[in-house]
């Protein structure tokens, strides 16, 4: 393995992607913000509650959370964490939401604040997990 892709060493690869996860996170964000003051709380409401949402996955897990190692998420709540963390499902909503006839901006505003969370995760070095529960490098 090469300095540049050791696991706790620097790499260009993955400072790039986490730079552009930033920028990503920051446009999310935004949006979001720009959703709520263009349409009123609610959709303020929706796009901060969807912003906290995916990290209430850790709640499936949360009764073998004692018996779990510290950094481990227990593997009962991997599958709902890794779910509400693919960007692909915000994405895809979105895109439905924009060709649907639907026109509730709050739920717009949702997605955007999710895209946010995820990206923000992502940028901050936070994965999708394994089986088992740890972090995927």
């Amino acid at each position: 393995m090469s300095a540049l892709t050791a696991p706790g060493r620097f790499s260009a690869v993955r400072t790039a992607r986490r730079v552009a996860w930033s920028a990503n996170a920051l446009f999310w964000a935004a949006f979001a913000v720009l959703e709520g003051v263009n349409h009123g709380w609610l959709a303020a409401l929706f796009a901060a509650a969807f912003f906290a949402a995916p990290d209430l996955t850790f709640l499936a897990g949360l009764r073998d959370a004692r018996k779990t190692e510290h950094g481990r998420l227990p593997p009962r709540a991997v599958p709902y964490y890794n779910a509400a963390h693919r960007a692909p499902v915000p994405l895809g909503l979105m895109v439905i939401y924009t060709f649907a006839p639907v026109a509730w901006p709050p739920l717009f505003a949702a997605l955007c604040g999710w895209m946010a969370h995820i990206s923000f995760d992502r940028a901050l070095g936070y994965g999708l997990r394994t089986k088992d529960g740890l972090q995927r490098a």
